[in-house]
C-alpha cells in the first residue's frame, strides 16, 4: 500500500445522511454551545494552527446532500485528507447506510493505492442510555479504512473537539501504515522500524535496554525525562502480558515492540510516530531523503573525511558489536551490524584492507573501509551513519561526522598538505610488481588473498588502503594500480591526478625503466605532484637499464629522491611512510635534495685545499644556510 504524505493542512470532511448532525458538530466545535436553529450546511472553515492540538491549519468541509450533486460530493472527498462519516445513533437506519452506502462511495472516490482514513461518528448519544460502539465492529472489519469510532454529542458538546482531534490524528499520525486491524499487530513495515530503533538505543550491544538507555531514549525522543516510577510501571505492564518482555529488569526487543503495538491499541498513535519519525522515517516508514543525505558540497580540488566525530562514533560502533571482544569483527558479527541496513555499504568497493589471518576485520581495516568510502562517495557513507544512529546519538546531523579539506593548490602553495587520506597511484609496465607492492602494503603474503579481480572475472586493478605514521601522526595512504599496456598508450587525468605517485620498475629487467622515465617526464615533470621512483624485486640480480640515463642519474637529473629498492621478501614499510610524508609535505623532496646536494658540497671542498679560506667561508654559509633550512622543515613537519 502506498500512502500519502504528511499535508501541511489537514481537510476534513463530514459525510451523513440529512439530520444525523454534521453541521450541529461543525457549529457546536466552533461557538463551543448548542444553536438550536441550524442551516442545512455550515460554510467552510479554517481552524488555525496555534487553537489545534497538532499545530496544523484544519479546513473542515460540510456536505449537504440537498444542495450537493453526488459528483460535487465525490470532488470534495477526493480533495479531503480524512473523511468523517456521521450517524446518529438513536437511528438504525442511518446507522445502516453507512455500510451500505457512504463507505463505498468514499472508497470508489478514493486513488486504488491510497484508503483515506475515516472516522465513524455516532452523534446525539445524550438521546439514549447505552453505547453502540459494539454494533461497528463488523463494519470497521470489512472496511480497514476505518480509523476508529466516537460516540458524542453536538447537543452537549461531548467529545466533539476530541472527534476533530481524533480526525487530525487520522492524517498526522495514521493507523494503517503501523497497525493492522485484521490482525490486530503491528504491521511488518512497523516491527522493523521498531527493530532498527532498538538497535540504535542498545547502547552496549547486549540486547537489552537498560534504565539508563531508555531514559536517553526518552530524553531525546520526547524531551522530557522519564521517572523511575513510570518506567518501572511501564516495565511492569510488559512483564504482565508477555512473556520474555522484561529480561534481568531490561526491556528486550520484544517488549519494546510490544510496547509499541499497546500505545497504538489504546488511541496512542502519536507516540509510536513522534519515535519513528525521531529516527527519520516518514508515514510510508522509509526513511525520509534529507534524514538519510546531508546537504554537503565538496568544492573542486577539495576532498571528504571523516572528522573526529565521524571516527569516535564509528569506533563505538565497532566496540559495541564486537560482543567477543577480540579486536575484531567475524562474518556474524559483521552482518549484525548492517542487519538494518540495506547492504554492507562496501559491497561494490575493489579495495583491500587489513585484517586477521582468517580474513576477519580489524579496528584499523574498519576503519580503513570509511576512510575509502568517505572519500569516494560522501553519500552513500552519510546515508549508512543515518542508518547506524548517527543523528540520533550524536544529536546531530551527518555534517558533524565530515571534514573538507582545503583545495589542493591552498596546499600546494602553503607546501604543506591539510589532508590525512594521500591518495598514491601506482603506476609501471606489466609484470613490474604492482599487485605485490600493494599487498605489501597490508603486510599479506601474496598467495594469501585473492584480488577482487580475480573473484569478479575480471581484470580490475588492485587497491588497497591502511594507515601510516608520519612523523607521530596517523595518515591513510590509498594505493591504487594504474596499469598502461604500453607507455604510448595516455593516461587518462583521473589515472594522473593524486597526492603522490609512485613509479615502478623491474631492476631485473634491463627495460622496464624506460617505461616509468618516459610516464614521469610526459605526465609528472611539470606537475607539482610529489614522485618517488621504486625498483621491485630488489631480491633479485640487479640488471643495468638499457636506457640514456640509469635511474640514479635520472633521479638526480629531475631533482627526485633516488631510487628505492623494494624486496617483497623484507616486506619493510618505509617506502609506504615515505610516499605518505611526501604527500603530507611536499617540500619533502626538495628538503632530501638539498640535503644531498650539501653532502656533494663538502666533497667539492675538499680538493679547494686546506689553504683556500674563502672556499671554505663560502662552503660553510652554504652548509649552515642549507641545514637551517632542512631543520626549520623538519620542525614544521614535527608541530604539523
Amino acid at each position: 500500500m502506498v500512502f500519502e504524505s504528511i499535508p501541511r493542512t489537514v481537510r476534513i470532511i463530514l459525510l451523513g445522511e440529512p439530520g444525523v448532525g454534521k453541521t450541529s458538530l461543525i457549529l457546536s466545535l466552533v461557538t463551543e454551545e448548542f444553536t438550536e436553529h441550524v442551516p442545512p450546511k455550515a460554510e467552510e472553515i479554517t481552524i488555525p494552527a496555534d487553537v489545534t492540538p497538532e499545530q496544523v491549519p484544519t479546513n473542515i468541509v460540510d456536505v449537504c446532500l440537498a444542495e450537493q450533486t453526488p459528483e460535487q460530493v465525490a470532488e470534495e472527498i477526493e480533495k479531503a485528507h480524512v473523511v468523517c462519516i456521521v450517524f446518529s445513533v438513536d437511528k438504525q437506519e442511518t446507522l445502516n447506510k453507512v455500510a451500505s452506502y457512504w463507505l463505498p462511495f468514499v472508497r470508489d472516490n478514493s486513488p486504488e493505492d491510497y484508503r483515506k482514513p475515516v472516522i465513524l461518528v455516532g452523534n446525539k448519544i445524550d438521546l439514549i442510555d447505552y453505547s453502540v460502539i459494539d454494533n461497528i465492529w463488523d463494519i470497521a472489519e470489512e472496511y480497514p479504512e476505518v480509523d476508529r469510532c466516537i460516540e458524542c454529542s453536538a447537543k452537549t458538546l461531548t467529545n466533539v473537539s476530541e472527534m476533530f482531534y481524533n480526525a487530525q490524528k487520522a492524517v498526522l499520525h495514521p493507523i494503517h501504515p503501523i497497525y493492522s486491524i485484521e490482525e490486530q499487530e503491528l504491521t511488518e513495515r512497523c516491527k522493523r522500524a521498531l527493530t532498527r530503533i532498538f538497535k540504535i538505543c542498545d547502547l552496549d550491544g547486549d540486547g537489552l535496554l537498560d534504565d539508563y538507555e531508555v531514559t536517553i531514549f526518552q530524553k531525546k525522543c520526547f524531551d522530557t525525562p522519564l521517572h523511575l516510577q513510570v518506567l518501572d510501571e511501564v516495565k511492569s505492564v510488559i512483564a504482565q502480558n508477555i512473556a520474555g518482555g522484561i529480561e534481568n529488569d531490561c526491556i528486550t526487543m520484544k517488549g519494546f515492540i510490544f510496547l509499541h503495538c499497546l500505545f497504538i491499541q489504546r488511541g496512542r498513535n502519536e507516540t509510536t510516530w513522534t519515535v519513528l519519525r525521531k529516527f527519520g522515517y516518514d508515514e510510508s516508514l522509509e526513511l525520509t531523503h534529507s534524514y538519510l543525505y546531508a546537504t554537503i558540497r565538496v568544492p573542486a580540488g577539495c576532498t571528504s573525511e571523516l572528522s573526529y566525530k565521524g571516527q569516535q562514533f564509528l569506533t563505538q560502533i565497532f566496540e559495541k558489536y564486537d560482543r567477543d571482544k577480540d579486536g575484531m569483527l567475524n562474518p556474524n558479527e559483521l552482518k549484525n551490524v548492517f542487519s538494518c541496513c540495506p547492504r554492507i555499504p562496501w559491497h561494490n568497493l575493489r579495495y583491500t584492507v587489513p585484517t586477521n589471518e582468517k580474513g576477519f576485520l580489524t579496528l584499523q581495516g574498519w576503519m580503513c573501509r570509511w576512510t575509502l568510502m568517505t572519500l569516494l562517495d560522501l553519500q552513500n557513507t552519510s546515508a549508512y551513519l543515518a542508518y547506524l544512529g548517527f543523528n540520533f546519538l550524536e544529536n546531530d546531523t551527518q555534517k558533524s561526522a565530515f571534514h573538507i579539506t582545503r583545495d589542493k593548490k591552498i596546499d600546494i602553495a602553503k607546501k604543506q598538505s591539510s589532508r590525512t587520506v594521500y591518495q598514491c597511484h601506482v603506476i609501471g609496465p606489466r609484470g613490474c610488481g604492482k599487485t605485490s607492492i600493494c599487498r605489501s602494503f597490508l603486510g599479506i603474503a601474496h598467495k594469501k588473498i585473492k584480488s577482487h579481480a580475480h573473484e569478479r572475472g575480471d581484470s580490475a586493478d588492485e587497491a588497497c588502503i591502511s594507515s601510516v605514521n608520519v612523523y607521530g601522526q596517523e595518515r591513510y595512504l590509498v594505493l591504487r594500480e594504474v596499469g598502461v599496456a604500453r607507455v604510448s598508450d595516455p593516461l587518462q587525468p583521473a589515472e594522473v591526478n593524486c597526492d603522490v605517485a609512485c613509479l615502478l620498475y623491474d631492476v631485473a629487467n634491463p627495460r622496464s625503466f624506460e617505461y616509468i622515465a618516459r610516464i614521469y617526464i610526459k605526465y609528472f615533470a611539470e606537475s607539482h605532484i610529489p614522485v618517488l621512483i621504486v625498483g621491485t624485486k630488489g631480491e633479485a640480480l640487479i640488471t643495468r637499464q638499457e636506457y640514456i640515463l640509469q635511474p640514479e642519474v635520472f633521479c638526480s637529473k629531475y631533482q627526485l629522491l633516488p631510487p628505492q629498492i623494494f624486496n617483497i621478501r623484507e616486506n619493510k614499510q618505509d617506502i609506504f611512510v615515505k610516499l605518505a610524508t611526501m604527500a603530507a609535505f611536499p617540500q619533502f623532496q626538495a628538503a632530501w635534495i638539498l640535503f644531498s646536494k650539501h653532502r656533494h658540497l663538502k666533497q667539492f671542498a675538499s680538493f679547494a685545499g686546506e689553504n683556500s679560506s674563502w672556499w671554505k667561508a663560502g662552503i660553510g654559509v652554504a652548509a649552515a644556510t642549507i641545514m637551517g633550512l632542512v631543520l626549520i622543515k623538519m620542525l614544521n613537519f614535527q608541530k604539523w
